[in-house]
């Protein structure tokens, strides 16, 4: 997944509100942003097969260090610690170790029998990407609720808190649609390097959410 991921840093601000939006995005792609410096560091391995799936034209080979259950556990126990630590808040580090978590089990959703239980261990996934309009239906649905929901819980203070949002939704969305349409990219490397340029993004939410308050029904509920 891909906006699937954003979806769930929406939702799990209105949720548990402490941590930044920021992290949650952080914690969100947390796998994918690991995976590239293993892929460039020869640990990890993704071939450029078309039609592997129908949605991508990755063949995510070996990745058991980014994308193992086993070692998503441990990747979501850090953050988690590390959130509770920063927040002094224990709830906040348990969601933002759920969110990492939820990478997993969103990504074993659409993927093909490829992620591993441990490394080394047998491999699962449900293989949504092998449809198209099955992945943009299930995917659109859980991104559009998400947005519905944080942006009923928060408003913009001004025009980079609305239009800085909206980019963002746009950026996310647009190369998810566009994924299956797009030509294969030129190579692993260049995979990678993309890939890399996921860390703009808790920057990116960060600087939305810094012009962005509460809206006035989310403060009254909270009030009460």
């Amino acid at each position: 997944m891909f906006a699937g991921h954003l979806a769930v840093a929406l939702a799990a601000k209105r949720a548990e509100p402490r941590v930044p939006l920021g992290g949650y995005v952080a914690a969100a792609y947390g796998l994918d942003l690991i995976w590239p410096v293993l892929v460039l560091a020869g640990v990890e391995r993704v071939r450029i097969e078309p039609g592997n799936t129908a949605f991508t034209a990755l063949a995510f080979d070996h990745y058991p260090w980014s994308h193992s259950i086993l070692m998503t556990g441990v990747w979501a126990l850090l953050a988690g610690v590390l959130v509770a630590r920063a927040t002094r808040s224990p709830r906040a580090g348990g969601f933002a170790g759920l969110v990492v978590a939820s990478h997993w089990a969103l990504d074993l959703v659409v993927h093909r029998p490829d992620l591993p239980l441990w490394p080394g261990g047998p491999q699962y996934g449900l293989g949504l990407w092998n449809s198209i309009p099955g992945t943009l239906l299930v995917e659109g649905l859980l991104f559009g609720a998400a947005v519905a929901i944080y942006a009923n819980a928060t408003s913009p203070r001004d025009g980079i808190g609305r239009w800085a949002f909206v980019a963002l939704l746009l950026f996310v969305g647009g190369i998810w649609v566009s994924q299956p349409f797009s030509p294969p990219p030129p190579s692993v490397n260049a995979v990678a390097i993309t890939a890399l340029a996921l860390l703009l993004l808790p920057l990116w939410a960060q600087w939305a959410e810094r012009h962005r308050s509460p809206s006035s029904r989310e403060h009254s509920v909270r009030q009460a």
